[in-house]
């Protein structure tokens, strides 16, 4: 009998271990790295220190930035004491030095860095990790949106490393990090990929990966190596209420570095495609006031004039659903399209328009800088109580308004004068100053036609095209069975 178990049990563990070599085999799985050293020999010798200076500067006389506050301000004779020391005196900013990283990708000295590492820059060094050589660096040319930079030192027989397709590099694969965090220099430091496609606010192209990797100040515009020495990453910010890791870190793919260098190669600076749509997230409340199915894709909530998204037909309220081939899950990913598209292609896009669905085909052009667009608020307050509705005061647009405001003539509307806290308004994120364009697909000229629109559908959260600060957005107004609810 004991004999028999133990003959059996032999073949239970024989054949578990045959299948977990099986599965180990047909899982195409790395195991878990006994040691990164070897991949440290292979990887390091292409990481860079990145060094800066900014020479002294002369800046601002007495009258536009004091060199130190006047403790007897308001008292005439020491006021002008004070001036006539002080007065027609030059000042000075004072030099300045900052570290980063950097990583060598051609044997001819081509570095990678990040853009923020070296923007005020008067003087860059790149000092290797091996015998410390140090060379002068210029810019070839820089992405600030992308937070890139291309710079060159003359050297020949550097050790380079390849970037690698950061679309294979998979949540919970290992990477390796090196860096060069607190002028400490040769540091590295390994993790996992936490997470892809993460916007974290830096720029209209935001997709950076997420690591756990150790990455610190310093470590900026250092690589991020997959476990074939490939680069798949330039590290570029970290998520920290220290100012330390905190095992929050971000990086730019290399894919979107691979473009964005050989267009500074051939061009000396980033070259995108240009559509001319100002867009919008599709959030629940939108889709439902817009009657659709599902809250993906872009909404167009407007379009530039003469762009070429005007060319072909682009409306607001348009939403963008697929472009070129490729579905717009979320707002995010239309921008990132859109750029890396060749210019002068001939692109067709798919849109929702009033619940159909409409095939349009642009011609892209290239991007042109971007123009800053200044902020206004409201002057004045109008002390007659107006028209209230939803929690907002309303009133026709009338020239004293445009005026404080800033707005063209051609914008016709009507003005939020006044929005109560935690009113259905408030809620639904409307403000003071904003223009009400649109209301349920129906152009408001008076306050009464705001209202007449949103009767059309009560039992709905009402869609509402409303003009802030120079640009067009829609937002959804709460229905009111929302506000109730929210009261209680």
């Amino acid at each position: 009998m004991i004999k028999n178990t133990l003959f059996f049990l032999c073949a239970l563990a024989i054949k578990i271990g045959i299948f977990a070599v099986f599965f180990a085999e047909t899982a195409d799985a790395r195991p878990v790295p006994e040691s990164f050293a070897d991949l440290v020999e292979q990887a390091s010798p292409s990481v860079v220190n990145v060094s800066i200076a900014t020479k002294p500067k002369k800046t601002a006389s007495y009258e536009q930035q004091r060199p130190m506050r006047n403790p007897f301000e308001g008292q005439p004779l020491f006021d002008d004491l004070f001036r006539e020391f002080f007065e027609g005196m030059p000042l000075q900013e004072l030099p300045t030095e900052s570290l980063g990283s950097g990583v060598i990708i051609s044997k001819d000295g081509y570095v990678l860095t990040n853009n923020h590492v070296i923007d005020r820059a008067d003087d860059i060094v790149v000092k290797l990790n091996g015998a410390g050589e140090e060379y002068t660096a210029t810019v070839v040319g820089k992405d600030p949106k992308n937070d890139i930079a291309l710079l060159k030192i003359e050297a020949k027989d550097l050790p380079a490393a390849e970037l690698g397709d950061s679309d294979k590099i998979r949540v919970g694969d290992w990477v390796m990090a090196i860096g060069n965090p607190f002028g400490l220099g040769g540091t590295v430091t390994a993790g996992i990929i936490s997470a892809r496609g993460r916007n974290i606010n830096q720029g209209p192209y935001d997709d950076f990966l997420q690591t756990d990797a150790a990455i610190n100040p310093g470590n900026s515009g250092g690589p991020l190596f997959d476990m074939d020495g490939k680069i798949v990453g330039i590290n570029t910010a970290i998520l920290s209420r220290t100012g330390g890791s905190q095992g929050i870190g971000f990086a730019i793919p290399a894919n979107t570095i691979k473009l964005i260098v050989e267009q500074i190669k051939e061009h000396g600076r980033p070259v995108r495609g240009w559509l001319g749509v100002r867009i919008q997230p599709v959030t629940k409340e939108l889709a439902e006031a817009m009657d659709l199915s599902e809250h993906k894709g872009a909404l167009v909530a407007g379009v530039v004039d003469n762009s070429p998204a005007d060319k072909a037909g682009f409306k607001e309220g348009d939403v963008i659903v697929k472009f070129d081939g490729k579905n717009v899950s979320k707002m995010q990913d239309l921008p990132k399209m859109v750029a890396e598209t060749n210019i002068g292609k001939d692109v067709k896009v798919d849109t929702l328009r009033a619940g159909k669905s409409v095939r349009l085909t642009v011609h892209i052009e290239e991007l042109a800088e971007d123009q800053d667009t200044t902020a206004v608020s409201l002057v004045g307050k109008d002390e007659d109580k107006g028209f209230e509705l939803a929690g907002m005061i309303l009133s026709t647009l009338n020239e004293e308004s445009r005026k404080a405001l800033g707005v063209e003539e051609n914008v016709v509307g009507v003005l939020v004068e006044r929005v109560e806290p935690a009113s259905r308004a408030a809620r639904s994120g409307l403000r003071p100053g904003d223009i009400l364009l649109r209301v349920n697909k129906m152009d408001v000229k008076t306050p009464e036609d705001v209202e007449k629109a949103l009767n059309k559908k009560k039992d709905k959260s009402a869609l509402v095209l409303m003009y802030r600060s120079g640009d067009t957005s829609f937002i959804a107004l709460k229905k009111e069975d929302d506000e109730k609810a929210d009261d209680e």
